[in-house]
């Protein structure tokens, strides 16, 4: 027989955020916990609101199964020692099935006496598990907890009532001071408390008391009446999934309205109206048909729609106090040219112990000019690129920024072009700043590009030389989302750069410019550049590159992203070749080859000191390759495959430890060219060939 278990922790009201994540942990340590105890169930089905977490386990067997089953122990002379006593064997053996020696007897297997017992043990009663759900409760971890009262347990928000039913079975949980019944409550204003009469009735009958517990079809409640609202008025809403999650975690009864405020404020840049529409009140923002931004937003409301005007009145007014701070701070902004707030920087710390934001800057522009001329970028990208620097991080000490720091970037990108900067400038102060998450959007200028980059690299050189590294468990500064940064621009504009041959050149070029602290041996630089490198790993692991092709391409002595991933596409691809084994096997040959034999003296090949024909064709084989300029790793692997029967018969018909030490040390020097080649494409002994 089976019964539906409910659980309900009701709380006060708990974090938008945490919500959704609290019940799902709920649901996995019930999950679990059921599992270990040995009952059967054939679903979870979780509610929440901002008061509540539940749990709705389905068809939840009433009873452990019944145990009858005959265990094996020891053989007899080892359950039995020389005077016929039990041995320790035989006790543990019997302890583990919780039973006595009394209880074993001996049957004959094969020719061996073994000793038996016959277990027969019924089932615990589910009931009598389900007691220990406040442990449950005791073990979730959240990102913020309270104490209340004098209890030293902490959970997200005081715990008020709990409700655990076992069909139409009361299973009183004891939590502290709350022991679990069968009365929930209805919503805070508009409903009362219920008494539930079996565990199936809990979704229901809180709807009879305003209440939707399932998320979902909350959720739902809001997107339709969004959309009839906006078909209503003709209007675009965009659905940002981030803040829909959010007002389904805020609400228990939802009513979606909509509310205006004066066009006047529609001369305030669109993003600041929206950060004080999404971010600061929850509301989403309105377009018209033709994707402006118009005086309407859209918000809902924890309750039905009685009294709606007034709450559609009192949401205007919060909103318009935040417009007319915005506006303020707008035109105050207006009144003073960028050089203004440039000046203020000077005095603005990028960190105490690295120095001020004009320093950073100055840094920025110094390693944005160095890899510009690696890049050959055009002299009007130079050009722009330099302005961007002299001034992008001005909008800090704005008015509007002080207030809506969410907007640095953004606001100097608006300020620069009111100023008549050139739009390439502009654009690159707001793309300075992105991507702004590990998979955020990336610059989409050359300009805005390469002053990401310089800012990001001269933040990891800065603050690393300041012993400012992170740590496995701690990043405080992001240093590791500027790394990846760094390399999925660098994929996305094709630049081709190794981070490990430009960053003793970048801090040459620092010396004496700057009064930071800057990377003083080799050793912190490789520390630097490995750093970085780790990064393509990430990049790797989120494409879903095989993780064999993913240990081979980071074992490599390659530092440059571009090329890190052109080896991985290539390997992945022809992974499972026919002729991948032979070639991979080949090339590994000659790397255990030469680490056997310590080889690293990389001479020139003496062809005058060839004995056979195989030593002149992998010669011949590997000049072709080493000759072809800008050889793409692709084609170099084709090379290989065209390769590959060469050197397996330089292998066949030559000696390579051969006695005479200049034609040996010859042969080790024509691998270790064709080695170095090889190397473009990784450490392919790292490889899981079949």
């Amino acid at each position: 027989m089976t019964k539906d278990y409910l659980f309900e922790i009701g709380t006060e009201e708990m974090p938008a955020h945490v919500v959704s994540r609290s019940v799902k942990q709920l649901a996995d340590r019930t999950k679990k916990f059921l599992k270990e105890n040995g009952l059967s169930f054939s679903d979870i089905k979780t509610f929440s609101t901002p008061r509540r977490l539940t749990i709705l386990v389905k068809d939840l067997a009433e009873k452990q199964d019944d145990i009858d089953e005959v265990k094996k122990g020891p053989a007899k002379k080892i359950a039995l020692d020389k005077d016929g006593n039990w041995s320790k064997a035989a006790q543990g053996f019997v302890r583990g099935q919780g039973m006595s020696v009394d209880d074993i007897y001996f049957e004959e297997l094969k020719g061996t006496e073994y000793a038996y017992v016959h277990v027969q043990k019924e089932g615990k009663k589910s009931s009598d598990i389900l007691m220990n759900m406040s442990e449950i409760v005791k073990a979730m971890t959240f990102p913020t907890k309270m104490r209340w009262g004098s209890y030293d347990f902490e959970f997200v928000r005081p715990i008020h009532w709990m409700v655990s039913l076992f069909g139409s079975e009361v299973i009183p949980v004891k939590l502290l001071d709350v022991t679990a019944g069968r009365k929930t409550q209805g919503h805070r204003f508009l409903g009362d408390s219920i008494v539930l009469a079996n565990a199936d009735d809990y979704e229901e009958a809180l709807k009879s008391q305003y209440v939707i517990a399932d998320a979902d079809e909350r959720k739902g409640m809001i997107i339709n009446q969004i959309q009839e609202l906006a078909a209503q008025n003709n209007w675009k809403i965009n659905l940002d999934k981030g803040l829909l999650e959010e007002v389904t975690n805020l609400v228990e009864y939802p009513t979606v309205f909509a509310g205006s405020f004066d066009k006047k404020y529609l001369n305030i840049p669109d993003e600041v109206l929206i950060t004080s529409m999404k971010d600061n009140q929850r509301y989403f923002e309105v377009y018209d048909e033709n994707g402006n931004l118009i005086n309407h937003f859209i918000s809902v409301r924890n309750g039905n729609s009685e009294y709606l005007d007034n709450v559609v009145s009192g949401n205007e007014k919060v909103l318009v106090a935040r417009l007319d701070d915005a506006q303020f701070f707008y035109d105050e902004d207006k009144k003073y040219p960028l050089s203004h707030f440039v000046d203020k920087l000077k005095d603005v710390s990028f960190h105490d112990k690295i120095g001020s934001v004009s320093e950073h800057m100055a840094r920025v522009k110094l390693i944005g000019n160095f890899i510009a001329k690696k890049l050959n970028l055009s002299d009007q990208e130079v050009a722009d690129f330099e302005r961007a620097a002299d001034i992008y991080k001005f909008d800090l000490v704005t008015a509007m920024v002080g207030e809506f720091a969410e907007l640095q970037g953004i606001m100097g990108m608006h300020y620069a072009r009111l100023a008549g900067e050139d739009e390439a400038v502009s654009a690159a102060i707001k793309e300075s700043y992105m991507p702004t998450s590990a998979e955020g959007d990336l610059p989409a200028t050359t300009v805005g590009s390469l002053l990401s980059i310089a800012d990001k690299l001269d933040t990891i050189i800065t603050f690393f030389a300041a012993g400012m590294v992170p740590s496995s468990s701690n990043d405080p500064y992001a240093l590791r989302r500027s790394a990846y940064g760094i390399v999925r621009i660098l994929l996305n504009e094709d630049w081709s750069l190794s981070i490990k041959e430009i960053l003793p050149q970048i801090i040459e070029i620092l010396n004496g410019e700057t009064s930071a602290k800057l990377p003083k041996d080799r050793s912190e630089e490789n520390e630097i550049s490995d750093f970085i490198r780790d990064r393509v790993k990430q990049y790797l692991q989120v494409s879903d590159y095989k993780y064999d092709v993913i240990d081979a391409v980071l074992a490599s002595s390659q530092q440059d992203p571009i090329q890190m991933l052109a080896a991985a596409k290539t390997l992945q691809t022809h992974h499972d070749d026919a002729d991948f084994k032979p070639v991979v096997e080949s090339l590994t040959r000659i790397t255990n080859i030469l680490k056997k034999a310590k080889f690293k003296t990389n001479n020139e090949v003496d062809d005058s000191l060839f004995d056979s024909q195989s030593e002149a064709e992998l010669f011949a084989g590997v000049n072709e390759l080493q000759d072809q300029e800008d050889l793409a790793i692709s084609d170099l692997y084709k090379g290989f495959v065209e390769l590959q029967p060469v050197i397996d018969n330089y292998f066949e018909t030559n000696m390579i430890l051969a006695k005479d030490e200049n034609v040996k040390n010859n042969r080790l020097a024509q691998l270790a060219k064709v080695n170095e080649l090889a190397d473009r494409m990784g450490d392919l002994s790292q490889l899981v060939i079949k």
